[in-house]
């Protein structure tokens, strides 16, 4: 079942979505708050005449970072959001319709159908425990040790490597229940710093699969138990996290300055351990995405390239992974990502010519290079050339295609516009989206 809340749930958003019609889905769920036009623009930093110039459509829909901050003010689900915009995350162009296929485009009824089924990832019924260790803080009732949370984690990561997030959610309740018995039985540096690890997996998979005000009380509290441990390193990781999450939820001003702090405290460590260059690597790509994500071009290339020259510094080889894995072609991802939120699609795709699955060890992060180039060539309405990279990432993690709600959006948008091309009736089934 697709988790939509009032005023969220109602035929109308499906009509209003199907629409491109933004300000009319702001205004629904502004009107259902009580919210005046004055009111909302006082959340968001906005102007009333903005709001209202938005919702009448008398404002360019191209606006993207004043819709999102409204969007996110009124808890306008992201999938919504995406679908209004007729866009994947952060903003692919729009592909121009097919005349020839219009009247199977234009079924009222096979949009909402598709609308729906793009929003769906990891079915709401299977959140329920997560909502609970979220609600309180979740303990064991007998005694754990350190050994075993490593164990515990390593045992989710694997699984969130793997692309399984539905094994992974059911058992974030048991990973955080023990997290918190240690920290509470020893109250150590080091037991916080597995803590705040365990949020910041927590707040990873909440965020992959589109449940962001999960995702920000998981980040909020991975925040709280990182700064208790007093590491720089699980400081710039649980900040990484919030970032991650403060960026879809429209508040990219934020973001970039929690990830900048971040990274300024981890170079103050001076970066003499492999470790802290690979955390200073990895604060530098994320601001950069940021950056990107915010529309600010040149901030966002001058972090990526700092970042190209921070990775110089991680030696080569097996690294003994604790917060941080970077390398020079997770770095590349990161560009190619970077590039794509800017809009430059063929810059994205020259910059991922020299990627390859065998530069990843894991399947998320084989599949994350493939719906990264998927996400270029959709940009550049290359519908076949799209289908086949989504292939390829359902090939390396189902999950990347299946449990994303903006990869599983590009797939209804794939079968929308252009239902013949090739490849697309096998996402389609992959998916669970027909």
């Amino acid at each position: 079942m697709v988790e939509l809340r009032p005023p969220w749930d109602t035929p109308r958003v499906s009509v209003l979505a199907a629409r491109g019609d933004v300000g009319g889905l702001v205004r629904l769920g502004r009107l259902a708050r009580n919210w005046r036009q004055r009111d909302l623009g006082s959340i968001v930093g906005y102007s009333a005449s903005t709001v209202s110039r938005l919702e009448s459509g008398a404002r360019s829909g191209r606006d993207v970072a004043v819709l999102r901050r409204l969007a996110a003010a009124v808890d306008m689900p992201v999938g919504v959001l995406g679908a209004a915009l007729g866009v994947s995350a952060p903003l692919p162009a729009r592909v121009g319709r097919t005349a020839a296929r219009r009247d199977e485009e234009d079924d009222p009824m096979r949009r909402r159908r598709l609308l729906t089924a793009s929003l769906a990832a990891v079915p709401a019924t299977m959140l329920g425990g997560i909502d609970q260790a979220l609600a309180s803080i979740p303990t064991r009732s007998s005694p754990t040790s350190g050994n075993h949370v490593l164990a515990l984690l390593a045992r989710a990561r694997g699984w969130y490597d793997g692309g399984d997030h539905a094994r992974l959610v059911a058992a974030l309740p048991e990973l955080l229940a023990a997290g918190h018995t240690y920290a509470d039985t020893t109250g150590d540096a080091l037991a916080f710093t597995r803590l705040a690890a365990c949020y910041d997996l927590a707040t990873e998979t909440l965020s992959k699969i589109g449940r962001y005000q999960r995702a920000r009380t998981a980040a909020d509290r991975a925040t709280v138990y990182a700064h208790q441990s007093g590491s720089p390193l699980a400081a710039a990781s649980s900040a990484r996290m919030l970032a991650v999450v403060l960026r879809h939820q429209g508040q990219e001003a934020t973001a970039q300055r929690v990830t900048l702090e971040a990274a300024g405290g981890v170079e103050a460590t001076g970066l003499s351990t492999p470790e802290q260059a690979a955390a200073y690597a990895q604060m530098l790509c994320t601001a950069a995405y940021t950056c990107a994500g915010a529309g600010d071009r040149a901030n966002a290339l001058d972090l990526m390239a700092d970042a190209k020259r921070a990775v110089l510094r991680v030696p080569d080889g097996p690294q003994a992974r604790t917060v941080f894995t970077v390398t020079p072609a997770s770095v590349g991802l990161y560009e190619v990502g970077v590039l794509y939120s800017l809009g430059d699609a063929g810059a994205a795709l020259h910059a991922g010519r020299d990627l390859h699955p065998g530069q990843f060890p894991t399947p998320e992060r084989r599949g994350r290079l493939h719906t990264d180039l998927a996400r270029a060539w959709w940009q550049l309405g290359k519908p076949e050339q799209t289908a086949t990279a989504l292939a390829a990432a359902h090939h390396e993690a189902p999950g990347e295609v299946r449990d994303r709600p903006t990869i599983r959006h590009i797939v209804t948008e794939l079968a929308e516009r252009h239902p013949h091309a090739i490849g697309v009736d096998n996402l389609l089934t992959a998916t669970g989206i027909r």
